[in-house]
């Protein structure tokens, strides 16, 4: 039976496509099945909800009768959202790369009925334009030269599940490994020394990048690493790419200036900058940092919350068929709002001139001047932002994608609960602890087994190595602010599935898809960031800090195992490896910071608060669990009811520590490897 079957699925993004003309399948054995019999290659087409070029081609084509009937004589099509199925996506994105094109999405990619890729490309319009050809033209030169030249096509399938299956920097020339000093001073030369990010536009955040930067510069205080994270992070926070009205960041900058976003807000790119912010507010103390890190938390409370209390994943960014509509003003509806006298004021600070500086209209922004006014000035502009939050509540909403994925919401639960503990909010914590029932719950099968998704009541879509990695570290995190030890035994099941079904025991390292995940053609694996960390990047973290926390050897054992997989490529590309590079720095000096304190203010926690220690693993107000737990805590407690701390670097700890400025001292030795006191 001919029809479009994405009707019956739970992604916002496939439900989209419902009525296309197009009779598109959702991936799955069915669809795969319907190609091996009919003998047709599979036109695969993949994006996601808040992708903008995805809308226009599905406008342009997918509703378009005549190029449906093209597509549905010739091929059976398949719609992949890409964050429901992040590893196909990886495949045929990976696939698109060895082919020499330049990735994005939509991604448009041709398969023979065995599901091999063999030839594709990004958004193709109706029309020749662009530089492009029709996307009716491409439909019928590739079923032309799948029916009749099979052994090119079949070459090609051939080559490119080769490349695949083929580490990155396996076939090139054996080289040294360079120094992490030394990859994070080519990176600090890349830097925009005005405008943050690395030179030039596009701008996207690259937490990777920038948390190995920032990591580099605390341990061997150098100042030009850090100024370069924290340039750019003021930069992002007064851009336009953030949202000074609702809070939360857009994906990236079209400019250099970060002043034009793409609209589409994405949790994985909040969360991973609350956490960077987090860590820079604790070296600066810069307002701008606690307060862009607040606003980002409360957007994520008010507007993320999905089903069970899981945060959603985007928010579009198109309403009414326009892109940046929702987010944009001008000077009279401004001035329609705050008055005359509220509206020159606020329009001073936040660049609203009445030409506009985005196709005549204005993107908010405060890059005119990135210091904060007056405490009465910001009091002042914190009232007219409410004002025009409440007009802005009456336009046509962006549309939201609410389903719950395991992966993001791992980041975000780390994010936030690292927040609550360093900026005092335990509501944070809360809210990050609901998160992290909601994905135990609602996205967990009776043997312990995640599943990537979850919407409308239906868990789907198999686990990838993120899920368990990006979660790990989510309990790790929530094991440190809340002593409770289920974190901290979620946390080590996680991993031993993980070792399980993904571990790879020829060559180590984690494969993106586990053993049991059938409908893959291959199983990819690398360390290679992208928007967001690597799950073996991650997974070496967490390996670290488990066997700090339980003195088990065997994780020792397996981070080492891990690094030696991805040397190679670490050599070959150091800079596509940042993550993994800064989960390195812990490997043979992991920090651990624990005070124990009665009720009541300590000043030995606001010594804590001051310093950033990227990596650590921090105690504040250690308890039974955490104490019981720890291979190294075990007996420690306070000195004649005193606050007292304990800094480990290794597996060596301090003497007891009772006064401040002997904790700072001893956390300044510990972040830059000259060690503690025993």
């Amino acid at each position: 039976m001919s029809e479009n079957r994405l009707q019956y699925e739970t992604s916002p993004y496939l439900l989209q496509h419902k009525d296309n003309p197009v009779h598109w399948w959702a991936w799955g054995p069915e669809a795969l099945a319907e190609a091996k019999r009919t003998g047709k290659p599979i036109l695969l087409s993949v994006g996601y909800a808040a992708c903008h070029w995805c809308h226009v081609m599905a406008h342009e084509s997918f509703e378009d009768p005549g190029t449906a009937e093209v597509m549905n004589e010739f091929f059976i099509n398949i719609k992949v959202d890409r964050e429901e199925r992040p590893d196909i996506d990886a495949i045929y994105m990976g696939a698109l790369h060895q082919l020499g094109e330049q990735g994005g999405w939509p991604l448009t990619m041709f398969l023979d009925s065995d599901a091999k890729p063999f030839w594709g490309g990004t958004y193709f319009p109706r029309e020749a334009r662009y530089g492009r050809p029709a996307f009716v033209t491409v439909l019928l030169r590739i079923a032309e030269a799948y029916a009749n030249q099979r052994d090119d096509v079949r070459n090609n399938t051939e080559a490119l599940l080769a490349a695949l299956k083929t580490a990155p920097g396996d076939n090139a020339p054996r080289q040294p490994r360079p120094a992490t000093e030394d990859v994070a001073a080519a990176i600090s030369r890349a830097v925009d020394r005005e405008y943050g990010g690395l030179s030039g536009a596009p701008k996207f955040p690259q937490w990777s990048i920038f948390w190995l930067l920032w990591r580099v510069g605390i341990r061997d205080d150098n100042a030009d690493a850090k100024n370069g994270v924290i340039t750019t992070l003021r930069h992002i926070c007064q851009g336009g790419i953030y949202d000074h009205l609702g809070g939360g960041f857009s994906r990236y900058s079209v400019d250099e200036y970060w002043l034009v976003p793409h609209f589409e807000k994405m949790l994985y790119d909040n969360a991973l900058l609350i956490d960077l912010m987090t860590e820079v507010w604790r070296e600066t103390q810069d307002p701008l940092f606690k307060t862009r890190v607040a606003e980002t938390i409360a957007w994520i409370e008010r507007e993320m919350i999905g089903e069970a209390g899981g945060f959603a994943a985007s928010l579009d960014a198109d309403s009414e068929g326009e892109e940046g509509k929702f987010y944009v003003w001008n000077a009279d509806e401004i001035e329609d709002v705050l008055g005359a006298e509220d509206a020159a004021f606020f329009s001073r600070v936040y660049g609203v001139v009445p030409g506009g500086n985005f196709e005549g209209h204005t993107i908010l922004n405060r890059l005119g001047s990135l210091a904060f006014l007056s405490e009465e000035d910001e009091a002042r502009l914190t009232s007219l932002r409410a004002k025009l939050l409440e007009r802005r509540a009456s336009r046509i909403r962006p549309g939201w994608d609410d389903k719950i994925l395991a992966d993001w919401n791992g980041l975000a639960i780390a994010a936030i609960s690292r927040a609550a503990i360093v900026l005092e909010q335990p509501a944070w914590l809360a809210l990050a602890e609901r998160a992290f029932s909601a994905i135990t719950t609602k996205l967990a099968a009776s043997d312990g087994r995640l599943f990537h998704a979850y919407r409308s009541g239906l868990a789907k879509a198999p686990a990838t190595a993120s899920d368990y990695a990006n979660m790990t570290w989510a309990a790790i995190r929530l094991f440190t602010a809340t002593g409770s030890e289920r974190y901290l035994d979620q946390a080590q099941q996680w991993t031993r599935i993980l070792d399980k079904h993904y571990w790879d025991e020829d060559r180590g390292g984690y494969f993106t898809a586990a053993d049991d995940t059938l409908d893959v053609v291959v199983r990819l694996k690398s360390a290679t960031d992208d928007a967001a960390p690597n799950a073996n990047a991650i997974q070496l973290s967490n390996l670290i800090a488990l066997a700090a926390l339980t003195g088990d050897a065997a994780y020792d054992d397996r981070a080492r195992r891990l690094s030696q997989a991805f040397a190679s490529a670490v050599a070959h590309t150091p800079i596509s490896h940042c993550a993994l590079l800064a989960a390195e720095l812990d490997a043979d000096r992991v920090v651990q910071v624990a005070i124990q304190a009665p009720p009541g203010p300590c000043d030995l926690r606001g010594e804590l608060q001051r310093l950033s220690i990227p990596g650590a693993l921090e105690f504040v107000g250690l308890s039974e669990a955490q104490s019981g737990q720890s291979s190294l805590f075990g007996g420690k407690s306070m000195i004649d009811g005193k606050s007292t701390a304990y800094v480990c670097v290794g597996p060596v700890c301090s003497a007891p520590i009772q006064e401040p400025e002997k904790l700072r001292q001893a956390l300044l030795g510990a972040r830059t490897g000259a060690g503690v006191a025993a």
